[in-house]
C-alpha cells in the first residue's frame, strides 16, 4: 500500500512537470509570437503573421483575421488554412454576416463547441471545408475595435479551452499595438510619397510647364500614390458650370475620357458642389450618380477630391477608384489625397499669377514700341513721303518721277503697315484697336489656353485692321475657335500654330502635333469650315504635314482696294 501511495504521488507530480513545461513551452512559444508580429512594420505582412502565429499557438486546422470597416462590414480578409484552389471554389470572402458578424455586434471572445449550435450560424457554402470548434477574440486598438481573429477545428478533434482563449486574447493585445506600430509607420511613408508627388507637380508649374504636362504629371503621381485602377481629371466649364473630364487613365478610360458631366448628378460633380472629399463605397451603385452613360462596369470603391477649396476658384476635380473588391479608401489614404489636391491649386494658382506678370510685362513692352513706331518711325516716313512730294515739281525725267511716286506710294504703304501694327500691339486700348482684327485675335489666342492647356504660337502679317471687311473677319474668327476647339478634343496637341496673312486673300492656317486626322472618322466639323470658306467664295484644305499632325488652310479672297 504505502508503495502503491508512492507511486500515486510519483505520477502527479510528473503530470504536474509535464503541464508545467507545457505551459512554459507555449509562454515561451507566446513570447516568441508578440516579439514576430512586433518586427512587421508592413500592415499587410503583419496581419498575415498574426493569423499564422494564432493558428500554431492554440494548434488549429484554421485561422483568418477580419477587418472591420467604417460600414460595419470586413472590409479585409486574411484566410491561413485554405489553399487558393479551395478559395476560388467557395467564391467571395465573407462580409461579416453569420457568426462572424456576431463578434462586430459583440466584440467579446466567443468559444463554441460546435458552430452549427450558435443561433447566428447559418451553415457554410458549397465547397467549404468541415469546421466544427470555434474561437474568435476581437482585436482592439486603443478603444476602437480594429478586427477579429478566428479560430477554427482543434487538431485531433478536440474543443478549444479556457487556456487557449487566454493565450489567443494576450495574442490579440499585441497584435492590436503591432497594428497600430504598422499602421503609423504606412501613414508616415504614406505621406512622405504624397508630399514628394505634390512638390514635383509644383516644380512642374513653376519652372513653365504647360497646362496639359502638369495635369498628365497629376494624373501619374495620384495613381501611383492611391493605388488606383482608373484615374480622372475634369475640368470647370466656364460656360455651362459643368465639368469637362480632360484626361482619363486606367480600367474604362475609353468610357470617361472627354465625357461633360453635370454638377447635380455625378460623383465628380458632388466634390466640386461641396468642395470636400466624397468617398464611395462602390461607385456603380452610388446614389449621387443619376447623370450620364453608364462607365463603372468592373470598378468598385472611388474617391473624388476638388483641386481648389471653397474660398477660391475650382480649377477641376481629381477621382481616383479601384477595380471591385478592392480596399475602401480609408481615411488614413483619402485625407492626403485631399492635401495634394489642395497644393496642386495653390501651386497652379500661383503659377497663374505668374502667367499673368508675364502677360503685364509683355502689354507694358508691346506699349513702349507701339509708342516708338508711331514717335519715330511713322513720323519720319510721312516726313521723308512728304519731302518727296516736294521734289518732284524739280523733277522733269518721266521716268524718274514714276519712280518717284512710286516711292511715295510705297511709303504710304509701309506707314499703313506700321498702323495696323501699332493697333494690334495695343489690344486693350479703346477705339479702332479695341476692336480691330488683330486685337481680336490676340485674344482669341489667349481664351484658348484654358481649353489647350497652353497658349498657341501666333503669327499676323499684312493689313488685317484695314484691309479685312468685318463680316470675312467675323467668319475667321469663328472658324480659328471651332479649329482650336476640336484639337483640343480630339488631337490631344502639345504645340498649336496659328498664322494669318492678309494680301490678295485672307489666308488662316491652324497646325497642330496631335494625333492627326482620324481614317473614315467624322469629319462633321471640318465640313462647316469648308462651307463657310466656300460661303465667302473661298476654299478650305485639311491634310497633315510631314512631321505629323494636322494642318488646316482656310483661304478667303479680299476686295480690291
Amino acid at each position: 500500500m504505502p508503495q502503491l501511495r508512492l507511486d500515486e504521488l510519483l505520477d502527479e507530480l510528473q503530470a504536474r512537470l509535464d503541464a508545467a513545461r507545457g505551459s512554459r513551452d507555449r509562454v515561451h512559444s507566446l513570447l516568441e509570437a508578440v516579439l514576430a508580429v512586433g518586427r512587421d512594420l508592413e500592415l499587410t505582412q503583419a496581419l498575415r503573421h498574426i493569423v499564422e502565429a494564432a493558428v500554431s499557438l492554440v494548434d488549429a486546422e484554421y485561422g483568418a483575421l477580419g477587418v472591420v470597416g467604417e460600414d460595419q462590414r470586413l472590409s479585409q480578409f486574411i484566410p491561413v488554412g485554405v489553399t487558393d484552389e479551395q478559395m476560388e471554389r467557395i467564391g467571395p470572402l465573407p462580409s461579416g454576416h453569420g457568426l462572424l458578424g456576431e463578434l462586430i455586434r459583440n466584440p467579446v471572445p466567443l468559444r463554441l463547441a460546435r458552430i452549427s449550435d450558435h443561433q447566428a450560424s447559418y451553415g457554410f457554402p458549397a465547397d467549404h471545408p468541415p469546421m466544427h470548434s470555434f474561437l474568435g477574440v476581437p482585436i482592439r486598438i486603443r478603444d476602437k475595435v480594429f478586427g477579429n481573429l478566428y479560430l477554427t477545428e482543434k487538431r485531433g478533434g478536440g474543443e478549444f479551452d479556457a487556456e487557449d482563449e487566454a493565450v489567443l486574447a494576450t495574442l490579440a493585445v499585441a497584435a492590436g499595438v503591432a497594428i497600430e506600430n504598422a499602421r503609423l509607420y504606412t501613414q508616415a511613408r504614406l505621406r512622405e510619397r504624397w508630399l514628394a508627388a505634390s512638390a514635383e507637380v509644383t516644380s512642374s508649374l513653376l519652372s513653365g510647364s504647360t497646362e496639359q504636362e502638369v495635369l498628365d504629371l497629376l494624373v501619374t503621381r495620384a495613381s501611383e500614390v492611391a493605388g488606383a485602377d482608373l484615374t480622372v481629371v475634369a475640368l470647370p466649364l466656364p460656360d455651362s458650370g459643368g465639368l469637362e473630364v480632360r484626361i482619363a487613365v486606367g480600367l474604362g478610360e475609353r468610357q470617361h475620357c472627354g465625357l461633360v458631366l453635370p454638377l447635380e448628378g455625378s460623383f465628380m460633380g458632388a466634390a466640386a458642389r461641396t468642395g470636400e472629399l466624397v468617398v464611395s463605397a462602390d461607385v456603380r451603385k452610388d446614389p449621387r450618380i443619376t447623370a450620364g452613360p453608364p462607365r463603372w462596369e468592373g470598378l468598385g470603391p472611388a474617391a473624388a477630391v476638388p483641386i481648389g477649396t471653397p474660398e477660391h476658384r475650382l480649377r477641376g476635380v481629381l477621382m481616383v477608384a479601384r477595380a471591385e473588391g478592392a480596399p475602401l479608401f480609408d481615411a488614413d489614404e483619402s485625407q492626403p489625397l485631399l492635401s495634394f489636391a489642395g497644393q496642386a491649386a495653390v501651386a497652379m494658382e500661383l503659377a497663374e499669377r505668374r502667367w499673368n506678370s508675364e502677360q503685364v510685362a509683355l502689354l507694358q513692352e508691346r506699349d513702349r514700341i507701339a509708342r516708338n513706331l508711331h514717335d519715330l518711325a511713322v513720323q519720319r516716313l510721312f516726313a521723308a513721303g512728304m519731302t518727296l512730294q516736294g521734289a518732284t515739281r524739280f523733277i522733269e525725267h518721266p521716268e524718274s518721277m514714276d519712280r518717284v511716286l512710286q516711292a511715295i506710294d510705297d511709303l504710304d504703304e509701309t506707314a499703313k503697315t506700321i498702323r495696323a501694327t501699332i493697333f494690334g500691339l495695343r489690344p486693350r486700348e479703346t477705339g479702332p484697336a479695341a476692336t480691330g482684327l488683330r486685337s481680336r485675335l490676340v485674344e482669341l489666342i489667349e481664351r484658348s489656353r484654358t481649353v489647350l492647356g497652353f497658349t498657341p504660337e501666333l503669327r499676323m502679317s499684312g493689313l488685317l485692321d484695314v484691309s479685312v471687311p468685318t463680316q470675312v473677319a467675323d467668319e475667321a474668327l469663328v472658324v480659328l475657335q471651332e479649329a482650336l476647339s476640336n484639337a483640343a478634343r480630339h488631337a490631344r496637341p502639345t504645340t498649336v500654330t496659328v498664322s494669318l496673312d492678309a494680301g490678295a486673300e485672307l489666308v488662316l492656317t491652324v497646325k497642330d502635333n496631335g494625333i492627326g486626322l482620324p481614317q473614315g472618322g467624322r469629319r462633321s466639323g471640318l465640313a462647316n469650315l469648308a462651307d463657310r470658306a466656300a460661303a465667302l467664295g473661298g476654299h478650305f484644305e485639311a491634310g497633315a504635314p510631314a512631321g505629323g499632325g494636322t494642318e488646316l488652310v482656310w483661304h478667303v479672297p479680299l476686295p480690291a482696294d
